[in-house]
């Protein structure tokens, strides 16, 4: 098996654990898809009543997207890719399975979350400064709006503008890893964006509402 199978297949799979279904089902014996927005992620686990669940399923989805890439890292450094650009797209490809992982989960049916979480985690892995400037983004825009879907929308568009500023000759690999996470994060809060666009998406706290 080669560096990029072994890796790619490892991140994906890391990043398919559901952690928030696992949490909500092991300490509550309940589906968190049947609770609000029927969401897998820290958000929703939140809103069912569980907030202590949902910050762990926060750290834990950030954590795997994190592991997916260093240990893509590990494997470039075992494998003799010693050429940085060559270490750096090999993470970057871990990067965008591990996403994808959580979003398409090959043990919930294909049907997951939306990868904010996650999608941090590995940016962090990469990049801890554009990491930490798409965090602060998120946390201006939620304390402003009190959404979280607007907020991780527009922390994910930022990721761009951010890889442009912190990188320096960039790979066609990790050019389009910096677009496609952030597009696919995007993606999956178009319900979100429909609800925002009428008004009647629900703020962090009210206790109704999806995300």
């Amino acid at each position: 098996m080669t560096p990029w199978l072994i890796s790619i297949s490892l991140a994906y799979l890391l990043g398919s654990i559901p952690f928030g279904y696992l949490l909500v089902r092991t300490f509550r014996k309940e589906d968190i898809r049947n609770s609000g927005s029927g969401n897998i992620g820290a958000t929703n686990v939140a809103r069912s009543g569980a907030p202590g669940l949902g910050f762990a399923t926060l750290i834990l989805d950030l954590g795997k997207g994190a592991i997916a890439v260093i240990a893509a890292f590990l494997i470039a450094r075992l494998s003799c890719l010693m050429v940085r650009s060559h270490a750096f797209d090999l993470a970057m490809a871990a990067a965008i399975a591990a996403v994808l992982g959580h979003v398409f989960p090959v043990w919930l049916g294909f049907r997951g979350g939306k990868g904010v979480a996650t999608a941090l985690g590995v940016f962090l892995a990469l990049s801890p400064p554009l990491a930490l400037s798409i965090l602060i983004v998120f946390a201006v825009v939620f304390a402003l709006t009190r959404y979280v879907s607007l907020a991780s929308i527009i922390a994910a568009a930022s990721v761009p503008v951010f890889a442009l500023w912190f990188g320096h000759n960039l790979s066609n690999i990790a050019r389009f890893g910096f677009i496609f996470i952030p597009l696919l994060v995007i993606v999956k809060h178009h319900e979100n964006i429909r609800r925002l666009l009428a008004g009647t998406e629900s703020r962090f706290g009210s206790g109704k509402g999806k995300k």
